[in-house]
């Protein structure tokens, strides 16, 4: 099993910046994509942003510019930079990951969620 936990959300005052972290835990062998996903009240959830295990980045159009995703595969960890925050960007993040175990064994893990309040 692997666990997920999220740090760093809060309230702040649109303009302003947040830096969310997530780290896996557990019995890890390997985690290859990771990404942040957020839902809104009355919103389907959506991704946000993802990266490979090398590095490769990708973006929701809506954060292109603003949000900077990258990850420390030594610590198993992955972060979401946030600048230029817009009440729009209000919603609970999760943090997500693809875990590959013995035997090739696949499984996509979630975290508990952190809550991200921008003010106008």
């Amino acid at each position: 099993q692997v666990q997920l936990a999220e740090s760093g959300g809060g309230l702040v005052q649109a303009g302003g910046s947040l830096r969310l972290s997530c780290a896996a835990s557990g019995s890890i062998l390997t985690i290859n994509d990771m990404g942040w996903y957020r839902q809104a009240p009355g919103k389907q959830r959506e991704l946000v942003a993802a990266i490979t295990r090398g590095g490769t980045t990708s973006y929701a159009d809506s954060v292109k510019g603003r949000f900077t995703i990258s990850r420390d595969n030594a610590k198993n960890t992955v972060y979401l930079q946030m600048n230029s925050l817009k009440p729009e960007d209000t919603a609970v993040y999760y943090c997500n990951a693809d875990h590959i175990g013995w035997g090739l064994i696949r499984n996509n893990y979630w975290g508990q969620g952190t809550q991200v309040t921008v003010s106008s």
